[in-house]
């Protein structure tokens, strides 16, 4: 770029100017990404939350300061309509039907289970029972489907690992807390 525009003054300012600018602006990100990564490795909770295929370091510190307090909700299964992962309900006379999601809640936190989800069902390749599972709901109902519920399925799950103190296992044998959410 600098040297179709090396022979413009105005130009070759200008776009010294924002690349200065987008210079300063990848450092800083640079930076706070190894904050985060320093503060997730550091807290026991998000150790533990990380060890789900998928759940990297944001998605376990958003995931850990939305929910704050565990012991605030009474099952794990409450935490999906917390952050607006269960379908709407049409309820009238003899109609019910079930709409989309009701995207109530925290939207960061949604988009990164979202993410997370996507991210187990596409780009892991390590078999494990939550993987396998999302697969068979979307060769059943369709890929955006089967992500929301694993999406809901995650926020779950990594209420279980935060209550039990216990990490993902790959497979469900002789699971109690974190397999049965």
């Amino acid at each position: 770029m600098r040297e179709l525009i090396s022979d413009i003054a105005v130009l070759e300012e200008t776009a010294e100017a924002v690349l200065r600018g987008r210079s300063e602006v990848a450092l800083r990100l640079t930076e706070l990404h190894r904050q985060v990564l320093a503060i997730a490795k550091s807290d026991p909770v998000c150790q533990r939350l990380m060890s789900v295929p998928g759940v990297g370091p944001v998605t376990a510190l958003a995931y850990r300061t939305a929910v704050e307090d565990p012991s605030r909700f009474r099952k794990a299964s409450l935490l999906g309509a917390h952050f607006g992962l269960t379908p709407r309900k049409y309820a009238s006379g003899e109609t019910d039907r079930n709409g989309r999601i009701t995207r109530c809640g925290d939207r960061m936190v949604r988009s990164l289970l979202c993410e997370a989800a996507t991210v187990l069902l596409c780009r892991v390749r390590s078999s494990n029972w939550l993987r396998r599972w999302g697969m068979q709901v979307a060769q059943r109902r369709g890929i955006r489907r089967a992500q929301i519920a694993v999406a809901r399925r995650l926020a779950v799950i990594l209420h279980r690992l935060w209550i039990d103190g216990t990490e993902f296992q790959v497979s469900r044998a002789g699971i109690g807390g974190a397999a049965a959410a």
